[in-house]
Order: structure tokens, then C-alpha cells, then sequence
């Protein structure tokens, strides 16, 4: 066994009996492909921990040597990039980490990028808040005057950018317009299909945790096969021409959030992510690749998702069976 491979074991899965050889590298050594073909690796991450409005998970956000020791745990695990939540200069705190974050990037030759979550304001206040924040995340961290611009995730040579939708009141034909004085103008990224009248707006779409059709059974069982392959075969066969970003997930339970309402993915020893990555292969290949999978999420607590660390539901019993632990401080 490999010393990434070790550490990707003790990291994400311990059980009863041993270290599962599951998960993230297995995947990449099983899918067939070389790896300049295999899909690049992305992870949602956090960037709020140490403001007093999230749970404490024993580190602040804003502490650089926390994300260099992130950076490089994210590396061994084959993790290229960062999709950090970000709602523009709305939260100062996570902007301001969102900047340590991509200055410490630069510095390990890795790379992030913006999963902008939409204002719930109205129309078109909602659609000025969207270009306020494309305005800053211009000027900060993508455009010519960014001081760690070579740390943002491109694609094409062109920066990425990930929606989030809330309102759904963003005028987001405005939005691509003014982005498009841009001197790279950037691919907009939605979750799932877009509104029809917006569908030239983005470059493509992403799939997100969820179970999909049968919505959420009370012990777990659906972790989202259904909705993996309705999502990979819409934009294989139906939006060939847009950039497809495969989702895959170790679990979920927001049992810890404020906002909870007591949903559940099991994690099935590992069983979950280890499915979740691989089922892009039934539509994609060496003659048409998958150019990206994002892991959701690295560092979500709050809702049972993160693969960081031992997680909120990773120990499983000698008869397989997850056991809820409190995130380890």
C-alpha cells in the first residue's frame, strides 16, 4: 500500500476490522484512464469555521497554517482545486478567508475557485448584488490586478465560476453580459439545468449531493443513484457542447446544522463515496472524459458531508453499520 494511499485510509475511513482500500485513489487506479485524461478533482470547501455563526470544529478559517496543512492533505489525496461557498462581500469573513485561501494556494501550486451562492434579495436587487460580486471577485482574485490570480481554476484558459441557486431571481443573461468586458470572460457553472431562458448564460453544470428521485429515506439507503445518472446522461446526450462536472459524495446528515431537517445519506463504510466516484464511467471515457469531479464536500460539518478527517459518520461497527460520532476537536 502506498504512503498516499495509508494516509487517505486513516484520514477518511477507520472501521473495526482495518483501513478499507476504498475511495479516491482506488477510483483513479481502477477508472482505465491516464491520468492526464482522468477527471481533474475538485472539493467544495468551507471557509466560515471560527465565526461564531457555525459550529466550532476545533480550527479557524482564517488561521493560514490550517489551510496549508488543508492544501497539502488535499494533494495527497489527489485533489487539485477548492470550490469555496462564497457570498461576495455580503459575509466578510469568508471573503477574507477566501483571499488566505488562494494566497496559500499559490504558494503549493494548487488552485480554487468561487461557488457563488445566489442573494435572495429581489429581482433586480438580487441581479446588482450578482454583479457587484462578479465586479470583486474580478478585481480580487481573477483579473489582472490579482496578486495570486495564477491560483484560480481555469479551464481553457478561462476562469470558472459556480453558481449556487437560492432565489432564483437573478437576471443571469445581465450577469453574463456585464462579465463579458472581462479580459478572460469567465464559464459560469450552474447545479443542475438552468432556467431555459438563462441556458446560453452558462458554460456548463454541476451535480450536487441529494438523493435524488424518492427523496430522502429515513435510514439513508438513497444515496443518490438515480439523480447521478438522470444528471450524466442529460449532459452527455442533451448538452454535449457544455462542461458536465460529475458529483460525488461520502454521506450525508444535517442533524448538526441550525437548519437541519433531519436528511440523511448513510455512508455505508466508505461504500457511498467509493459509488459516487465511480458512476460517471458508464457515461464517459477515454474518447469523451469527464473533465471534472467535485467531491462534496471537504470540510461541511454542519451537514454530515465532510471527508477531511474521521467525519461525523465514518466509524462503522464490526457489522458495517455507521456509528454517529461527534466531530473530533
Amino acid at each position: 500500500m502506498s504512503k498516499a494511499l495509508l494516509t487517505f485510509c486513516l484520514s477518511f475511513f477507520v472501521v473495526a476490522s482495518g483501513c478499507t482500500t476504498g475511495g479516491i485513489h482506488r477510483t483513479l487506479v481502477q477508472n482505465g484512464l491516464t491520468p492526464a485524461l482522468s477527471p481533474k478533482l475538485l472539493a467544495v470547501y468551507m471557509p466560515w469555521f471560527g465565526d461564531h455563526t457555525h459550529m466550532d470544529v476545533g480550527y479557524s478559517s482564517e488561521d493560514s497554517t490550517v489551510l496549508r496543512k488543508q492544501i497539502q492533505q488535499a494533494r495527497r489525496v489527489g485533489i487539485a482545486a477548492f470550490v469555496v461557498d462564497w457570498y461576495g462581500e455580503s459575509r466578510p469573513y469568508s471573503d477574507h478567508n477566501f483571499g488566505l485561501l488562494q494566497a496559500a494556494a499559490s504558494e503549493s501550486h494548487f488552485q480554487v475557485a468561487l461557488l457563488y451562492n445566489e442573494s435572495e434579495d429581489q429581482d433586480d436587487e438580487a441581479t446588482d448584488s450578482a454583479i457587484a460580486a462578479m465586479d470583486k471577485a474580478y478585481t480580487a482574485y481573477i483579473g489582472p490586478t490579482a496578486k495570486y490570480r495564477d491560483a484560480y481554476l481555469t479551464f481553457d484558459g478561462r476562469p470558472m465560476i459556480f453558481i449556487f441557486p437560492k432565489s432564483g431571481h437573478i437576471d443571469w443573461n445581465r450577469v453574463r453580459a456585464h462579465c463579458n468586458s472581462w479580459d478572460r470572460p469567465p464559464l459560469l457553472i450552474y447545479k443542475d439545468q438552468p432556467a431555459a431562458q438563462f441556458a446560453d448564460a452558462f458554460a456548463g453544470s454541476y451535480a450536487w449531493v441529494q438523493p435524488g428521485p424518492g427523496g430522502w429515506a429515513p435510514d439513508g439507503s438513497n444515496w443518490g443513484e438515480q439523480y447521478l445518472k438522470s444528471f450524466y446522461n442529460t449532459m452527455k446526450n442533451k448538452h454535449p457542447d457544455k462542461i458536465a462536472i460529475g458529483g460525488a459524495w461520502a454521506g450525508f446528515d444535517d442533524s448538526a446544522a441550525k437548519w437541519g431537517l433531519n436528511r440523511h445519506i448513510q455512508r455505508d463504510c466508505g461504500k457511498t463515496l467509493d459509488k459516487t466516484m465511480s458512476l460517471y464511467r458508464q457515461y464517459y471515457d477515454s474518447s469523451n472524459p469527464l473533465p471534472f469531479l467535485m467531491i462534496e464536500t471537504w470540510n461541511d460539518y454542519e451537514e454530515g458531508t465532510a471527508i477531511e478527517r474521521q467525519p461525523a459518520a465514518a466509524n462503522c461497527s464490526v457489522g458495517g453499520e455507521p456509528q454517529v460520532q461527534a466531530v473530533p476537536q
